[in-house]
């Protein structure tokens, strides 16, 4: 039988992780399970009890939203350590694209018997993070959405997004992928492993956690009024027929900004902001073994 330390992170979607462990708990503790809960007091905290529970021989359980599950996952990877993933969070878009479900009668059975997956991870300037990785209106909109207090999920994005539009200046992007140099000029570049990002947005409709490659999707420049229709399109994934929207494949992408010099762009991965451009991208293959369908 399975022992698992849950890591917890408080300010994910508001309550939600706190409260949506309870169900889980009780069905995990009454098949037999020993189950521990940490409270994360910050992402550094929540990595460090990851790794311990993990040399313990436990399977680790990030229960949150992207930042968390990529936080504690990213912790893992290169180990053989075991991670499972609690969605409750405000996008939860890594567990999306493994399938990994929220309801707590269908997850139990997942956490106690299924068998650990192997799966990409990305290293990110250094760190290892899992869904993707992007530089452009998305990171500023990701940003605006963070600091929001009023709105929760999608609708968070989506207003994020709007004033990152609104204000938004078309960055000429230098492009490197696996040694090719590509210049583009646009709203975003995006280094993914999973397809999803952004409240459920499917960036990347064609990529794969296990192909040991990046989907590089860039939305080149055009009319603020054709990157609404984008917008709305990337909920099925079909503005990559666009002829707006590129998408490259490699295993190690650099995005960095070309022109004049001054200008500062954040880039996004995981629902966090580690920095500024430029960012160095490169897959992980098989780095993480994780429990999904």
């Amino acid at each position: 039988m399975r022992a698992f330390t849950a890591i917890v992170n408080p300010a994910a979607g508001g309550s939600a992780s706190a409260s949506c462990l309870i169900p889980l708990g009780r069905l995990l503790r009454e098949a037999g399970a020993e189950l521990d809960v940490e409270y994360s007091r910050g992402m550094e905290h929540a990595a460090d009890v990851a790794r311990a529970a993990a040399e313990a021989g436990r399977v680790v359980l990030g229960v949150g939203g992207d930042g968390m599950v990529g936080c504690v996952g990213g912790a893992l990877a290169g180990t053989d350590a075991v991670l499972g993933i609690v969605p409750a969070g405000r996008g939860n878009d890594f567990a999306r694209q493994l399938g990994v479900p929220a309801d707590a009668e269908e997850l139990a059975p997942l956490l106690l018997e299924g068998e650990p997956r192997a799966v990409d991870a990305v290293e990110a300037n250094g760190t290892p993070v899992l869904g993707s990785v992007y530089a452009g209106i998305d990171a500023i909109a990701n940003d605006n959405a963070n600091r929001t207090r009023l709105l929760r999920g999608s609708a968070a994005y989506y207003v994020g997004a709007l004033r990152a539009v609104l204000t938004w200046r078309h960055a000429d992007y230098l492009i490197t992928v696996d040694g090719a140099e590509h210049r583009r000029e646009g709203y975003t570049v995006v280094a993914a492993n999973s397809g999803y990002y952004g409240f459920g947005k499917h960036i990347a409709p064609d990529a794969r956690v296990d192909d040991g490659l990046l989907d590089v999707v860039v939305i080149r420049k055009a009319p603020r009024t054709l990157f609404f229709a984008v917008m709305r399109e990337l909920a099925d994934g079909s503005h990559v027929r666009r002829p707006e929207v590129e998408v490259m494949r490699g295993r190690e992408v650099r995005i960095e900004l070309a022109g004049k010099p001054g200008r500062r762009l954040p880039y996004g991965a995981d629902g966090e902001l580690p920095g500024v451009l430029p960012v160095t991208a490169r897959v992980l293959p098989g780095a993480l073994r994780v429990l999904a369908p």
